[in-house]
């Protein structure tokens, strides 16, 4: 009975291929009644098109992956914290999302910054060393990051700024160039090292008839209005700056050298010493190799009386005279200062004079640098004179000043005295061989060499107040370079040596 009513209900189910017999018949009977019909498309069901008229027959559905890239796997899929990385780098500069990161993405993210994005997206958002190093490896060859910090983000900033004032030329260039770094790199700078400001661009001056001679020794050129760049506004936006080496001088000129390139101006050294003044932080100040004479240094030193944090001063290798070092005098009376270097200028007697003066009194100085100058024994005996009393001062050169035996002899009995100085150097001067022997008789007998050399086995010598190491000391000194060219003299007694008590 059921496999009859089975049977009967296929029977009234008419067949796919039934069907579609007769919808091709009617649809073809319409079409003659009604005219010409638009067509409709003929959809056809996902299971007739797997397995086909064949409905009998199993075929296993099948799908094919085919990639463009032969080597595309499922495994080489990132992940999407890649892809998302990938997508804040490549759009870093528009949208620049960083700190929001977790802090292994932030590297990531780190690592794959180009280091030539703009400084006002990078330079108070990015604090990471090694995106820094990355950008000053690229921009320079040599980096000695020694001598900014250890930070490579100081490093790349203080070049930068240096390389903008190395290059402006006053009259041209756009003060805002520099100054509108200041809000990007103002808390990163501590020091700047410029070795060159460039001149205005001056024109040919036309000639005016019946104004100039024959030899043109009637023409005046008038000095222009602004000589080099003036730093006050670039130092007042930097809070921490601690230390200011600077160059008046142009490099690499060729052809087109002339003496003006180098010429420190007055108006040059009246903004500088504003500058200089207004700085609070200013702990070393390097002004070399500009022609500064003494109305110019005493200009300068004026402006740093009484600085709160100067600690070191250095105008070696310029004009200086015994007007500039009186003034010098004077700073170590009214400063902190730890270090003078007045290396290769004209200070003479005098000015060394009023240099051992000061000394005499000061109880801050560490190292006086007055090398290449022309004290000679006058003032190099006030210099030592004052060593008797100064008990801070540790470093001293004199070297190349026209000294001979009679300052050796002196600095010998005060050597002797003295606890404090560690350090003197007395080269390229006329001590000769007989000051020699007193001078390092001297150091020998100096309290803290007694204390730290070990005596040379052998006899003792009661008589003699010195250790006894002293023994082989002849033979030292001849063997010493100090002394090795200079010529052989017949030993002499040497005379009654000075009082140093009855000299002031």
């Amino acid at each position: 009975m059921q496999e009859a009513l089975a049977i009967s209900t296929l029977l009234s189910v008419p067949s796919r291929s039934s069907i579609s017999t007769q919808d091709k018949f009617s649809t073809a009977g319409q079409t003659s009644s009604a005219g010409p019909q638009p067509s409709r498309p003929s959809i056809i069901s996902p299971h007739s098109k797997s397995k086909g008229w064949n409905s009998g027959t199993k075929v296993h559905r099948m799908r094919r992956i085919i990639a463009e890239d032969p080597e595309w796997s499922l495994a080489t899929v990132p992940l999407l914290t890649e892809l998302c990385i990938q997508h804040i780098v490549k759009n870093f500069h528009n949208n620049p999302i960083l700190k929001q990161l977790l802090p292994e993405h932030q590297q990531k993210v780190l690592n794959h910054l180009s280091p030539d994005l703009p400084l006002a997206v990078t330079a108070n958002l990015i604090d990471d060393e090694n995106y820094w190093r990355r950008c000053c490896e690229q921009r320079w060859a040599v980096c000695h990051v020694a001598r900014h910090g250890g930070s490579w983000k100081r490093l790349f900033f203080e070049r930068h700024l240096e390389n903008l004032i190395k290059q402006f030329i006053p009259s041209t260039t756009d003060p805002a160039v520099i100054l509108d770094l200041l809000p990007l790199c103002g808390n990163y700078v501590r020091g700047l090292r410029v070795d060159q400001f460039l001149p205005p661009v001056r024109l040919p001056p036309q000639p005016r008839s019946g104004e100039l001679s024959d030899s043109g020794s009637e023409v005046e050129v008038e000095e222009p209005a602004t000589d080099h760049y003036q730093m006050c506004d670039l130092v007042a936006g930097l809070s921490h700056l601690e230390e200011l080496d600077l160059v008046y001088g142009v490099k690499d000129c060729g052809m087109n050298f002339e003496w003006n390139l180098f010429l420190f101006t007055y108006r040059d050294c009246h903004s500088l010493a504003a500058t200089i003044k207004a700085c609070h932080t200013l702990k070393i100040f390097r002004l070399t190799r500009s022609k500064v004479d003494d109305d110019k240094a005493r200009i300068l030193i004026r402006s740093l009386l009484d600085h709160p944090a100067l600690e070191e001063l250095d105008l070696s290798h310029n004009l200086i005279g015994d007007r500039g070092a009186r003034a010098a005098a004077k700073l170590l009376s009214h400063s902190h200062l730890r270090m003078l270097n007045l290396a290769n200028n004209q200070v003479r007697a005098p000015g060394a004079q009023s240099l051992a003066h000061a000394l005499a009194h000061n109880s801050s100085l560490i190292s006086l640098n007055l090398r290449l100058n022309c004290i000679e024994d006058e003032g190099g005996q006030a210099l030592a004179h004052a060593l008797q009393t100064n008990r801070c001062l540790t470093t001293l050169h004199l070297g190349g000043n026209e000294l001979s035996e009679p300052t050796a002899t002196l600095l010998s009995q005060v050597l002797a005295v003295n606890t404090t100085l560690t350090s003197i150097n007395l080269s390229c001067n006329h001590i000769g061989l007989d000051g020699g022997k007193q001078l390092l008789e001297g150091i020998v007998m100096h309290p803290i060499d007694r204390d730290l050399s070990s005596p040379q086995p052998g006899p003792a010598r009661p008589t003699s107040p010195r250790p006894q190491h002293i023994r082989s000391l002849p033979v030292a000194l001849q063997e010493s370079p100090w002394f090795r060219g200079c010529p052989q003299k017949s030993h002499q007694p040497p005379g009654p040596q000075e009082d140093l008590t009855d000299s002031g």
